[in-house]
């Protein structure tokens, strides 16, 4: 069968590998693509939000299947587009989308059906959301309702930063429309756990837990970013804890959705924080994680095109999920001062040396081919290198080696990935 991956990132090189990897699989595009996934797939230059051509473009090349990796096209609507067409596609549909696209609505989502979650308020003006910061506990944290590529959550200790927190969504707009709704919720307390599963509308396939590292500089400190580094399992996912968020929260999300008339086919993130009072759900994603897809993929057993056509024809009860009772850990190798400010068009030097080894990869996030054919950075996150091993331990001991392995100039990462966990 012939693919198509949606997608440039870290996360589309990690599918477009995985996919790699079916006997069912005879040939793979990828629109836009990066250097990385090159190896794999045949890049096409047509932009993530170019609905009408990647369809026409499926349709030309008699594409059976498309993955889309992204979230901005699927909150766009690129797969009801897809379908209009006739056209195979992964992924939620627009109506759906909205789990992750808008955060006031999945508030109210987890209100209506029970679903544990913070306490939260919503509004529409910068005035309303003045006045309620007078009275509020704090610290507290200023969500901006729609996508903001995972830097539009503000962490506000006193009314101060709060009031600057509002002005800055609100007012400013410095994340564009997301920022039209701003959502005012509860600071609270646990170790964050991600979780990824795989939906049909009706029926949801846990996958292996990961847990993220969004600050850029060690200790957790610095701004957000789209993610520094991560691992799998997370020791703090228990099997308690998996039987409770199986009972309160995943089953539950599924049926939400489906009693909404919005029934849900793709990919559901889960943003966990594990409180004192048990787990709470911190946000929605409607597609892969990015990075926790390169460290969930190469764990993971299952043919991936065989798990994604079952979620497309509502077979996912068929299907039972492995994965290699091992971990991984996957370090972001940055451009020095990502997220705000950097430069690019260094050439990667080194790559050849995961060529050689076995449970190492270089995943590639932000690079392309520069006029010489040479591998050059081509964004703030440009790879995530990441390795396996028999425990966590060893994962993070082989993932940090494998940094070394790599070189260019302002090459920037995070020291302590994985680090914080109780026996490394």
């Amino acid at each position: 069968m012939k693919v198509l991956i949606v997608g440039s990132g870290g996360r589309e090189h990690a599918i477009a590998w995985k996919v790699a990897q079916s006997k069912r699989v005879e040939k793979i595009y990828c629109a836009p693509g990066n250097a990385g996934i090159a190896e794999y797939a045949e890049c096409v230059a047509i932009g993530a939000m170019e609905f009408d051509r990647l369809a026409a473009f499926a349709k030309e090349k008699q594409i059976d299947f498309t993955i889309i990796g992204m979230d901005d096209p699927l909150v766009g609507g690129i797969v009801d587009v897809f379908e209009a067409e006739g056209l195979r596609v992964f992924g939620p549909r627009k109506n759906a989308a909205i789990l992750e696209g808008s955060k006031a609505f999945s508030k109210d989502l987890m209100k209506k059906y029970q679903i544990p979650t913070a306490d939260y308020r919503i509004f529409d003006s910068a005035d309303a959301a003045f006045t309620y910061l007078e009275t509020a506990s704090y610290p507290i944290v200023l969500k901006a309702d729609g996508l903001a590529l995972g830097k539009g959550v503000l962490i506000c200790t006193n009314l101060e930063e709060a009031r600057a927190g509002v002005k800055t969504i609100m007012l400013d707009k410095q994340f564009g429309a997301a920022g039209n709704q701003l959502v005012i919720e509860e600071f609270i307390t646990g170790p964050e756990v991600s979780v990824l599963s795989f939906v049909d509308g009706s029926t949801i396939r846990i996958m292996t837990s990961a847990q993220d590292h969004k600050r850029a500089k060690d200790g957790d400190r610095g701004l957000n970013t789209g993610g520094m580094g991560t691992f799998s399992p997370s020791p703090f996912y228990t099997e308690e804890v998996d039987a409770f968020c199986r009972k309160y929260i995943y089953q539950p999300t599924v049926d939400a959705m489906k009693a909404e008339g919005r029934p849900f086919q793709g990919i559901i993130f889960f943003g966990l924080m594990l409180t004192e009072k048990g787990p709470r759900v911190l946000e929605y994603n409607a597609r892969f994680g990015d990075p926790e897809t390169q460290v969930v993929l190469p764990r993971m057993k299952n043919d991936l095109i065989t798990v994604m056509e079952a979620c497309v024809d509502g077979k996912l009860s068929e299907i039972e999920l492995e994965f290699e009772d091992n971990a991984a850990v996957c370090v972001v190798l940055a451009s020095d001062g990502y997220p705000v400010k950097y430069e690019k068009g260094f050439v990667v030097e080194g790559l050849e040396a995961f060529e050689k080894q076995e449970g190492y990869y270089a995943f590639h996030a932000g690079t392309k081919f520069d006029s010489e054919g040479r591998i050059v950075t081509n964004g703030g996150r440009v790879l995530g290198v990441t390795a396996k091993g028999e425990d966590l331990k060893t994962a993070r001991a082989n993932a940090y080696q494998a940094v070394e392995w790599v070189n260019f100039e302002n090459k920037y990462c995070r020291k302590d990935i994985g680090k914080a966990i109780e026996g490394i």
